[in-house]
C-alpha cells in the first residue's frame, strides 16, 4: 500500500483535530488523498431512528439533504438498509448495496438525478450502542467512474479510517453537526437559534423538548435525559405541533431550518 506525503500530512491533521470541531473536515481530507469525489456526507445512523446530520461539503442543493432525505426518503436509501438495519460496516460502492437492476435504477432516479450525483461510494463504521457513522462520498461526473483499485485503497485504510471515527465519535452524542469552517461562530449561531426557536409560542418545557427534538432525539430518548414519562413527552409533542402549526417532525425541521436562515449567520467583528 503506497501512502504519499499528502496522506501522511492529512492524516496527522485529523489526528490533531480529534475532539474538535474540525475533525470532520480533516477526515475529508484524508479521504480525499486518497480518492478524487466532488463532494461528502457525514451522517450519524441509530437502529430504527432518522439519520443524525454531522457535516456536509455539498456544492448545491442542500435543501434536499434538509428538506427531503433527513426527514423521510433516508429510508429507501440501500446505504441506510445496510447500515443501519444490518449493522454491517466497511467501504461500500452503491452498485453492491442497490440490489437488483430495478432498484438501483429507482435509487437514480430518486437521489441521483434530483442531486447530480453519478457514483457514491460510503464508508460506515460501527459505534458503541447501536450507532454508526456513515461517510458518503458523491461524484457528480460521469466520465470519471470509481474504479476497483480505489475502492481497494479505501478498503486497506479501512481499519486506521474506522479507529478515527471510533476515537472521536464514541464518547459523545450525535446532535449537532461539526464544521471546519469558522467552527465557534457558526456552533453558537446554530445553539442561539435552537435556543431561540419557537420562543414567543412555547413554554420553557416545550422549547427544551423542541430543541432535543430538532437534535436527533425522539420521544423516549427525551424522556430518559429528562426523566420525565414517555407519555408526559408525547403530551408536550403534540402541543408543540399545534402551537407552531405543523404536522409532523418534518415540518417542524422545515421550520427550524426557516427560524435558522432568518437568524441570520453572525458577522465577524472587523480587526481593529
Amino acid at each position: 500500500m503506497q501512502v504519499s506525503y499528502q496522506e501522511y500530512h492529512a492524516l496527522g491533521e485529523a489526528i490533531s483535530a480529534l475532539h474538535s470541531p474540525q475533525f470532520s473536515s480533516r477526515l475529508i481530507d484524508v479521504l480525499k488523498s486518497v480518492l478524487s469525489f466532488d463532494c461528502a456526507v457525514i451522517l450519524g445512523h441509530r437502529l430504527d431512528k432518522h439519520p443524525i446530520y454531522l457535516y456536509d461539503s455539498l456544492p448545491a442543493r442542500r435543501e434536499l439533504l434538509f428538506q427531503h432525505y433527513l426527514t423521510h426518503a433516508y429510508q429507501h436509501d440501500p446505504f441506510y438498509l445496510k447500515v443501519a438495519r444490518e449493522h454491517s460496516e466497511g467501504v461500500f460502492h452503491w452498485r453492491e448495496v442497490a440490489g437488483s437492476e430495478s432498484a438501483q435504477r429507482e435509487y437514480q432516479h430518486q437521489f441521483y438525478s434530483a442531486t447530480g450525483w453519478q457514483d457514491e461510494v460510503t464508508l460506515a463504521v460501527n459505534l458503541a450502542g447501536q450507532r454508526s457513522i456513515v461517510i458518503h462520498l458523491g461524484f457528480l461526473s460521469q466520465h470519471n467512474p470509481v474504479t476497483k483499485d480505489e475502492i481497494h485503497a479505501l478498503q486497506q485504510r479501512f481499519v486506521t479510517l474506522a479507529a478515527l471515527c471510533r476515537q472521536h465519535w464514541n464518547p459523545q452524542p450525535l446532535l449537532l453537526a461539526e464544521s471546519g469552517q469558522a467552527p465557534q461562530d457558526l456552533r453558537h449561531w446554530v445553539e442561539a437559534a435552537i435556543a431561540s426557536f419557537g420562543h414567543a409560542r412555547l413554554s420553557p418545557r416545550e422549547q427544551q423538548i423542541t430543541a432535543l427534538l430538532i437534535q436527533g432525539l425522539d420521544s423516549q430518548d427525551i424522556a430518559e435525559q429528562l426523566g420525565i414519562r414517555h407519555g408526559t413527552v408525547k403530551n408536550h409533542r403534540k402541543r408543540i405541533y399545534a402551537q407552531l402549526n405543523v404536522a409532523s417532525l418534518s415540518e417542524l425541521f422545515q421550520l427550524f431550518l426557516n427560524h435558522l436562515i432568518a437568524a441570520g449567520y453572525p458577522s465577524t467583528p472587523k480587526a481593529d
